[in-house]
């Protein structure tokens, strides 16, 4: 055999096992949830009854690169001192049927709550500070001037949008 069968029979060995590693855990990584079910079903044949059919879904959290500090003419210190660190999840999906007691008659006797996992995308608070010195001025010999101290705090922000389905309904 030769030595360039051998690496190319290796290579493709290697591909295969890492094309099958990624395509085990790309849909769970890619949707960015993790199933879980309930199981209810051993509960429903102990019983003789239709008890509550439930699944979840259960965001992961990711967290995001902070920007790089900016700096600015005039200042000491960096534009942001502390940066806000970015983090994207999402919301716990929720998919249930239940069964009622015929309360409203025939016609209503399931309730079927659906909510999507949704996208959350937050930023963690972060801190402005400048310090109680200007930059060096030529016209004083390369000394700076005292100033006030400035000091702020940049708020939190979260973006998402949730929803769901409530509905009523006969049948299994």
């Amino acid at each position: 055999m030769k030595p360039i069968t051998l690496t190319r029979g290796t290579l493709a060995a290697v591909v295969a096992g890492l094309a099958a590693t990624v395509g085990a855990a790309g849909p769970a990584a890619a949707a960015g949830t993790v199933p879980v079910p309930v199981p209810l079903g051993g509960v429903s044949q102990a019983l003789d009854m239709e008890v509550p059919r439930l699944r979840a879904e259960v965001p992961l959290v990711k967290p995001g690169a902070p920007e790089g500090p900016r700096y600015v003419t005039g200042r000491l210190l960096p534009d942001r001192t502390l940066p806000q660190l970015p983090v994207s999840g999402g919301l716990p999906g929720l998919d249930g049927r239940a069964p009622l007691p015929r309360l409203m008659g025939d016609d209503f006797d399931h309730l079927d709550v659906n909510a999507p996992a949704g996208d959350v995308r937050a930023l963690a608070p972060g801190l402005v500070l400048d310090a109680p010195l200007t930059a060096p001025d030529a016209d004083r010999f390369g000394l700076p001037s005292t100033k006030l101290p400035q000091a702020g705090v940049l708020a939190p922000v979260l973006r998402t949008v949730a929803g769901g389905n409530l509905a009523t309904g006969p049948g299994r």
